[in-house]
């Protein structure tokens, strides 16, 4: 589709070119109900050969693939040759009578070759200048879309690192109800499995409703109480509307992992504060958690908070504000993503 409009766009720049080249010609001679020249018509003719000539053969062969001192020595043959054949064949015309008052001016024999070719020359630059504008333009739009696509490969891959991880930690949970024997085991696992259903259904998208990516989060905070023996200093507060806005799926759940894994202190209560604030400008999302003592200080512990770091600036370059503190007692996530048409749009979702 988007070619098709480049296409049309071409088209109608060339009409307009030629139909401004054409209006300067003749309006003069119109305008001053004078005859129209003998030499104008093969001069036209000459030019739009030479344009195209110019645009479809010169360029793409010489001067796009370097070879610009060729290219300016065979265009300006290729010019002068042309001049010759038109004030040859087409020789124009000075009235008789023109100098009766005057004095015939010396070098006037070199004017109709200079104007000749200033009249041929422009067309001529100007076809070259287009054409090395719609090869810019092309190749401009060729790596926008291989970045676009290394991006979303990069995506891809992050995600797929980024799945097992959760799997792993939820894994935990349920094995931690398992030994302790937990009625609560089996809610968990089918707690666990709509996770995994909004993941492996959900996830692959560039964008998902707001509203489930909340229930998501939801649903992992009901699953990591159920495992906590105090969660009564776990709390989730979102205030805003969520309708009709949409984010990268998972963008949010590595902090809260992270704070669910490492909040429990030594008394084995967990400390886990989450704020999610919704307006039109922007999200915010502040997570809090006391630093316990359960840390597992493996090389793999980081790397859910290292892709989602990586993330970040991939979907949101210069539109995301992501600040991590730790006083020693405290660490805290202050994560705020503003508005772009590309996150923030109506999403119809399907």
């Amino acid at each position: 589709m988007r070619s098709i409009i480049n296409n049309r766009i071409q088209i109608v720049v060339h009409i307009s070119i030629w139909i401004l080249f054409y209006g300067l010609t003749f309006y003069p001679v119109l305008n001053d109900a004078r005859p129209i020249p003998s030499d104008v018509f093969p001069k036209l003719i000459v030019i739009i050969v030479l344009f195209y000539f110019n645009y479809f053969y010169l360029v793409p062969e010489y001067l796009l693939k370097k070879t610009v001192l060729f290219y300016l020595f065979l265009s300006l043959g290729l010019l002068i040759f042309s001049v010759y054949l038109l004030n040859h064949f087409f020789p124009p015309r000075i009235p008789d009578n023109f100098f009766i008052q005057q004095e015939r001016p010396r070098g006037l024999g070199f004017m109709p070759f200079y104007r000749t070719f200033v009249n041929l020359g422009i067309p001529y630059v100007i076809s070259a200048i287009l054409r090395m504008y719609v090869e810019w333009k092309r190749n401009e739009n060729l790596r926008l879309s291989v970045e676009k696509e290394n991006i979303k490969s990069e995506l891809q891959f992050l995600k797929a690192q980024l799945n097992p991880h959760f799997l792993f930690n939820s894994l935990n949970t349920i094995y931690a109800l398992s030994v302790k024997k937990s009625p609560d085991t089996s809610e968990a696992i089918v707690d666990l499995s709509e996770l995994m259903r909004y993941m492996i259904y959900e996830a692959d998208k560039d964008l998902v409703p707001l509203n489930k990516e909340l229930d998501y989060i939801k649903s992992y905070i009901q699953l990591q109480r159920l495992r906590l023996s105090d969660s009564e200093n776990v709390s989730l507060k979102i205030t805003g509307e969520d309708r009709g806005r949409a984010v990268p799926p998972l963008l949010f759940i590595s902090f809260i992992e992270n704070a669910f894994k490492y909040g429990t202190d030594y008394k084995g209560k967990t400390y886990v504060k989450i704020s999610l604030i919704i307006t039109d400008a922007s999200i915010y999302l502040n997570v809090k958690n006391k630093i316990g003592i359960f840390r597992e200080p493996t090389k793999n512990s980081g790397i859910g908070l290292e892709n989602i770091r990586n993330q970040l600036e991939l979907i949101y370059p210069g539109l995301h504000n992501l600040e991590v503190s730790n006083d020693g007692q405290d660490y805290e996530v202050s994560l705020t993503i503003y508005q772009n048409n590309q996150a923030y749009e109506m999403y119809n979702y399907r």
